[in-house]
């Protein structure tokens, strides 16, 4: 029971470690992580490289494959440019077989405990503390090897007649081969780390208790078993985003057909490659731990080899399998970005809130179209019905707020960069001026039903006046989008200050013209509080769009 437990606890040590020293890479990259996989996506072989460097650089073939489902997700690569990286990804995430390989052939007692005493420096002093929890994952990862190859050692299994007569019922057949290959893709599901299943592979093969033909088998099966993570965060993403996810189950599934059709040639000759006779009765654990990471390395190297050219027919068949859901069409109301939990890279989540703010954004000015359509309306019944889109809007802008709000409170809670933790603070205050937003357009709307209740009506002069203000708003409205949607450093915020000036303006000289008519009596009080009513709202209006615009570029 003890060496159970050993085994157990050093499994998930490996497991928290990858996952301390995935995160603090992640960290250490920043924001320019993010823009690496769509500025490196020229064609398919650099998309390629990029998801192998990205991968080889984060150490989680998972963070990259669901980084990429976002950025499909938020519209920021094309599916061709997804599957393309997650190749790459899948040949980058074969580092970690070799890492491990290399935990079984030396002490790694040597080097765990001054990297731990150099991450716990660093990460108490708060002076590189990224830099520290990387050590601090690293050293648990390494410690964690030791662990498992002390326990193996240990465990001894292949001097337990019970053990070895349990194994050697296995014939080496494909029989066994698909029975071990379904056992690697299940527990890889469960589990959520193939780093942690190919660890555990090389004990058993390390104490002799699996052959390296069933080894390879488990490999086989926890390439398809990690898959599982990138589905699971695509289920309640977009169409493009899920078929991306199906796209690596399928460049996976299509590499273990062919090799199990070339399945006994193809392992003796990756036991050449390392100098290993797989039918050999006594083995060295050493040479059996590199040939599990060379098998690994081909596989992805080989696989992708193949598939690199044949990505347009790939893309072609998940469409196929992956239709659109109607309601992404016809549901209005639904988020476009921000579907489901977070991604696990909080530099994501932040992306994908601000995506979904450009379309915030957006929807405040169309419902601001339909308030100045709604002014143009005579007749009663559409009048009602532009009432309750408007209306339908306003709701539609809470609820926004609330959601992306929630979204970015979430995101806040884990363990940010500076930079990061900046621009949520940006984007809550984005969000809330926005929504004020559609408060004005609702505003706007009341204003102008009671104007149509108590039958007032504005002559020539007084329209030009409102119309050139509603005019200005919209413009400003549009500079808006244009720093929301673009890139900070390339926005001019003098435009937006220039249309507030005019808004400004207009406002006095209006409310000035209004004073002075109702001193003249040239129309009625109740006019004239309606017009003053409509002129002050657009002008709120107008300095909630500059509050967005400030919020955006970083200004107070």
């Amino acid at each position: 029971m003890l060496i159970v437990l050993k085994l157990l606890g050093s499994i998930a040590l490996l497991i928290y470690g990858m996952k301390v020293m995935s995160e603090a890479l992640q960290k250490m990259a920043g924001p320019q992580l993010r823009h690496l996989l769509g500025a490196m996506t020229t064609n398919r072989f650099s998309g390629v490289a990029t998801g192998a460097l990205v991968t080889v650089a984060v150490q989680s073939s998972a963070a990259t494959t669901v980084m990429t489902v976002s950025f499909v997700n938020a519209a920021l690569l094309t599916l061709t440019q997804a599957i393309s990286i997650i190749m790459g990804a899948n040949i980058g995430t074969t580092m970690s077989a070799w890492i491990m390989s290399a935990g079984f052939s030396f002490n790694m007692a040597n080097v765990v405990w001054p990297v731990f005493l150099v991450g716990i420096v660093l990460i108490q002093t708060g002076k590189q503390r990224y830099l520290g929890d990387f050590l601090f994952g690293l050293s648990f990862l390494l410690f964690a090897l030791g662990m498992l190859k002390a326990t193996g050692v240990e465990m001894d299994l292949a001097s337990k007649p019970a053990v070895v007569a349990f194994f050697s019922s296995f014939k080496t057949n494909y029989g066994t081969i698909l029975l071990f290959l379904l056992i690697g893709t299940i527990l890889t599901a469960l589990v959520q780390s193939s780093a942690a299943l190919m660890a555990i592979t090389m004990v058993l093969c390390a104490t002799g208790a699996i052959t390296i033909f069933q080894g390879i088998a488990l490999v086989m099966g926890e390439n398809i078993g990690t898959t599982v993570t990138a589905n699971l965060a695509a289920m309640s993403a977009n169409t493009q985003a899920r078929r991306t996810a199906m796209a690596h189950l399928v460049f996976n599934v299509f590499g273990v057909i062919w090799v199990l059709i070339l399945f006994f040639p193809f392992v003796r000759m990756v036991c050449g490659v390392v100098g290993l006779d797989p039918n050999a009765a006594e083995q060295d654990p050493t040479k059996l731990s590199f040939a599990l990471a060379t098998f690994h390395t081909f596989f992805n190297v080989i696989n992708t080899a193949i598939l690199i050219w044949l990505i347009p027919q790939i893309e072609k068949l998940v469409c196929m399998i992956i239709k659109p859901k109607q309601s992404e069409e016809e549901d209005e109301f639904r988020l476009q970005y921000i579907r489901g939990g977070l991604m696990k890279t909080p530099e994501i989540s932040v992306l994908q809130a601000q995506k979904e703010i450009v379309v915030f954004g957006e929807k405040m000015q169309r419902l601001f179209a339909l308030v100045r359509e709604l002014y143009a309306t005579q007749e009663e019944q559409p009048f009602e019905k532009l009432f309750e889109r408007i209306q339908k809007g306003e709701d539609v802008s809470d609820q926004m707020e609330n959601e992306i709000g929630k979204y970015l409170g979430d995101v806040g809670s884990a363990h940010l960069s500076d930079d990061t933790k900046e621009k949520i603070r940006s984007m809550m205050r984005q969000i809330g001026e926005l929504e004020s937003v559609g408060d004005s357009c609702f505003n706007l709307a009341r204003i102008m039903r009671r104007k149509r209740e108590h039958k007032v009506w504005f002559d020539d002069s007084i329209n030009v006046g409102i119309l050139q203000m509603y005019g200005l708003v919209d413009e400003a409205l549009t500079q808006m989008n244009r720093a929301l949607s673009g890139h900070r450093e390339e926005f001019n915020i003098g435009t937006s200050y220039d249309i507030e000036h005019q808004i400004n303006n207009l406002r006095n000289e209006l409310k000035d013209k209004n004073i002075a008519n109702l001193d003249k009596n040239l129309y009625s009080y109740e006019l004239g509080t309606v017009l003053n009513d409509l002129i002050g709202e657009c002008e709120k209006a107008g300095d909630y769009v500059i509050n967005v615009v400030q919020a955006r570029l970083g200004e107070e």
